[in-house]
């Protein structure tokens, strides 16, 4: 039996896209084990669970994402995934992961990247909103997309009503993701992703 996905995660917030892959490797739902969360701000409440890397404690933005790098390839991580981490990367660290690192974004990508999707969403008038996983790359919210899930806009809908319901598609699709990846079934081809038949 293959050894199991090594996997480390990097957060802002809350952790719960963390906790969501936490429950499905525990679960068995995929074959990974996540082996590290760091996070770069001191208040998050992901910090119960994570590892504090200061930016403020490091001379360049470079240096910091040295310390990031360091950390995840000290325990052998074989992928990232990035969930609800709010620094734009450097052209070295995207580089140094291309391939194996994962962000999620609650909006049915190319629409609404970057920061306030979900009100983004609700100013536009869409119908439809929802969630993405997608690979790293330079841009913001830009690397190709494996999986996405639609969420309706409601009536009278406000921001963090919408952004609850889309997190339950996160918690469900970033897992299906991972499991994807783990199980060697995703292939990139300029933009696209193609998802081969499991073996």
């Amino acid at each position: 039996m293959p050894e199991p996905l090594r996997v480390g995660v990097l957060a802002s917030g809350r952790g719960s896209n963390f906790r969501a892959l936490v429950e499905a490797a525990h679960a068995g739902r995929i074959p990974a084990t996540m082996v590290v969360l760091i996070s770069d701000r001191e208040t998050a409440p992901a910090l119960a669970i994570a590892l504090f890397l200061d930016p403020q404690q490091y001379p360049s933005r470079e240096a910091h994402e040295k310390a990031i790098i360091g950390a995840l390839e000290e325990r052998g991580v074989d992928l990232v995934c990035h969930a609800g981490y709010m620094r734009i990367l450097t052209p070295a660290y995207v580089a140094h992961f291309r391939g194996r690192a994962f962000n999620i974004h609650p909006s049915l990508l190319p629409a609404f990247p970057g920061l306030h999707a979900q009100r983004q969403a609700l100013a536009h008038g869409v119908r439809v909103a929802g969630a993405t996983v997608h690979f790293v790359d330079e841009g913001v919210d830009s690397g190709p997309i494996v999986l996405q899930a639609a969420v309706p806009v409601l009536a009278g809908d406000t921001e963090e009503s919408l952004a609850q319901r889309i997190l339950v598609e996160e918690h469900r699709i970033y897992p299906e993701a991972v499991r994807l990846f783990a199980e060697g079934r995703l292939h990139i081809e300029g933009r696209i992703v193609q998802i081969r038949e499991s073996r």
